[in-house]
Formats: structure tokens, C-alpha cells, sequence
């Protein structure tokens, strides 16, 4: 099982981030944090890096439930999803896989939430 789902479209960089959290936005998706990976690189290491976001996604509803049943996961939250270059006007986007990453936690009612978030953020990146 892979640990990610992706997808490569073309465009702006911004405007795939743009088109990225609609997506996320209409599958009920937050974004709690936003780390820009290329101006981090380059500020604490002086590295030019290419251009590459995480986009720290969150359902809450789902969240919540997570937590209600495994109280550690918390750990594993939010749902990255990245945006990096990978030519000029070529991204990819690509989504963490819930159901890889809760193999590691033996809970059966965490493993309901994480296949209905896993079939949401295929979703979204498929729609991309």
C-alpha cells in the first residue's frame, strides 16, 4: 500500500494551492497550517530549494471522531497534502494515505475513520 496519493497538473503555483484547498474546502477540509518549504530552506539554510508547500488539512468532524477513538492520534494529525514543482507549470499534489498510516495502530474504530478520510482525500485528488 502506497503512503500517498498523487496526481501532476499544470498551472501556477499558486493557483494549484488555490485549486487544492477548494478542493480540500468541498470535502470539508481546513487548512491548520501552511509551511512553506522553499522559504524555510532557504532562510535557516541559505539552500535554494524547488517550490513546495504543506498544507497541513484537517476534518474536524473526523478529527474528532479519531480522537474519541484513539486518543494518541493526535500524533498523526492533521492530513498533509504537498505541493511541489516538478517543472516549470508542472506540479504534483500529493496527499498522505490514512489507511498506511493507522496499519501502525491496532483500533478498529479509528480504522472506519481513516477509510471514510482516505476515500475523501482520493477524492479530492482525483478532482484535481
Amino acid at each position: 500500500m502506497k503512503y500517498y496519493f498523487n496526481k501532476t497538473i499544470k498551472g501556477t503555483f499558486e493557483a494549484v494551492i488555490d485549486k487544492v484547498t477548494l478542493g480540500l474546502k468541498e470535502e470539508g477540509f481546513g487548512i491548520l497550517t501552511e509551511i512553506d518549504v522553499t522559504a524555510t530552506l532557504k532562510e535557516k539554510l541559505g539552500i535554494d530549494y524547488k517550490k513546495y508547500r504543506i498544507l497541513g488539512a484537517c476534518n474536524a468532524p473526523y478529527a474528532h471522531k479519531a480522537l474519541q477513538a484513539e486518543d494518541k492520534i493526535g500524533t498523526m494529525l492533521p492530513c498533509n497534502v504537498i505541493v511541489q514543482e516538478i517543472e516549470d507549470g508542472v506540479f504534483e499534489v500529493a496527499a498522505v494515505n490514512p489507511m498506511a498510516s493507522m496499519q501502525a495502530v491496532d483500533n478498529e474504530k479509528l480504522n472506519k475513520v481513516a477509510e471514510e478520510i482516505t476515500a475523501k482525500l482520493e477524492q479530492i485528488i482525483k478532482n484535481l
